[in-house]
């Protein structure tokens, strides 16, 4: 009998162990998580009034989303990026908070990225080379 109920004790444990590390592991209320949607290392942040560009690079591809300021009632977003001497692939929509991601395979050449939400937008030059 006590083997029984020290079995239970220990799920009963592991159960609020693995509880505690789900709420330690989410966003809290009105906290705006990271984009993290892109694998690889961020390079850099194109910011603008109305949001920001995330780039991100891994193993000669490069990822972009566009991350919106204010998230509310949806509204054209997107996010657009280049290879030199390709052509640009692009996520458009209507949403309230991100477009994208949108991932190109840049090997070793340069990248054009280009965000916008509502009338806003920001555009970068040939980065990364």
């Amino acid at each position: 009998m006590k083997r029984g109920l020290t079995r239970r004790l220990r799920a009963v444990g592991l159960a609020v162990l693995a509880g505690s590390w789900l709420l330690a592991l989410a966003p809290a209320d009105g906290a705006q998580a990271a984009p993290t949607r892109c694998p690889g290392h961020q390079v850099r942040i194109l910011p603008f009034s109305a949001g920001a560009v995330h780039v991100f690079r891994r193993h000669g591809y490069v990822c972009a989303l566009t991350v919106a300021a204010r998230p509310g009632t949806a509204r054209p977003v997107s996010v657009s990026v280049q290879a030199r001497g390709s052509l640009p692939v692009s996520a458009v929509g209507r949403r309230s908070h991100r477009a994208g991601p949108v991932t190109v395979h840049t090997g070793h050449r340069c990248v054009r990225v280009a965000g916008s939400v509502g009338t806003r937008s920001v555009r970068s030059g040939w980065i990364l080379c």
